[in-house]
């Protein structure tokens, strides 16, 4: 039984996408009593709670046959929500012109919250663009990164 996301995503990735969702994030809170597969789905015409119910019927199917996860859990379809997570390359060159949140796993210059506008993304660096200056964080070192809702 797979507990790695990386087989979560290769599992149900497909699934979600044939039924017309991208799957942006995946949280797996593993407890014996409580445990929670927290799936966070989007499509360019936005999710509302008929797409979490849909999306829920089916993954849920598909887990009870596969059974990748050991344990009782909850299953939660969520949209990502203004704030969404920015985990592949692909959501980074998307949202770039976008204010981001970013946290990296160690201090970078001391720090290790940084906060500008998306410049540009590869494979190796994410660049943003703070009120002070230009700043390059390598893609290895960031932990989390996060949109910052516009008003």
């Amino acid at each position: 039984m797979a507990q790695d996301l990386s087989k979560l995503w290769a599992l149900l990735e497909p699934v979600i996408n044939g039924m017309g969702f991208e799957l942006i994030d995946i949280e797996h809170v593993a407890n014996p009593k409580h445990g929670v597969l927290r799936l966070y789905i989007d499509n360019d015409a936005g999710v509302n709670i008929d797409d979490c119910s849909v999306v829920s019927h089916q993954i849920s199917a598909l887990l009870d046959v596969e059974e990748p996860i050991r344990g009782h859990f909850n299953l939660e379809i969520s949209s990502p929500g203004l704030d969404r997570p920015l985990n592949r390359l692909k959501d980074y060159q998307r949202f770039e012109g976008e204010i981001v949140k970013i946290k990296t796993s160690m201090p970078m210059d001391g720090q290790r919250n940084f906060k500008g506008r998306l410049l540009t993304a590869d494979a190796q660096t994410v660049v943003i663009e703070t009120e002070t200056e230009e700043i390059s964080l390598p893609m290895a070192a960031i932990d989390k990164t996060r949109l910052v809702p516009q008003f």
